[in-house]
């Protein structure tokens, strides 16, 4: 399963404005998405890929989880991307 899958586990990671991060990953990820869900923070769904971005409830930070269809090499790229533009927008 992991194969078929690969998954970055659950990133936590500390932000000043955690909805403005949210909605900054949101635009720049939205023109290339193929589905949208908001369901529990954002969740966002391409074609190889896909993530969920929310805040906690309880602590004050964003976790991030980026799952690949049976590409390792993909799954790490988004997550370090996606990393790096909210480690920025901080």
């Amino acid at each position: 399963m992991i194969d078929a899958y690969p998954s970055s586990g659950e990133i936590n990671l500390q932000l000043k404005d955690a909805t403005k991060a949210i909605q900054m990953i949101e635009q720049r990820y939205s023109a290339d998405c193929d589905d949208v869900d908001r369901t529990d923070g954002l969740s966002m769904s391409f074609v190889n890929w896909r993530f969920n971005l929310c805040s906690s409830n309880t602590e004050p930070v964003v976790r991030l989880n980026v799952e690949s269809k049976a590409d390792q090499a993909l799954m790490q790229q988004k997550t370090e991307e996606i990393l790096e533009l909210l480690r920025t927008s901080s």
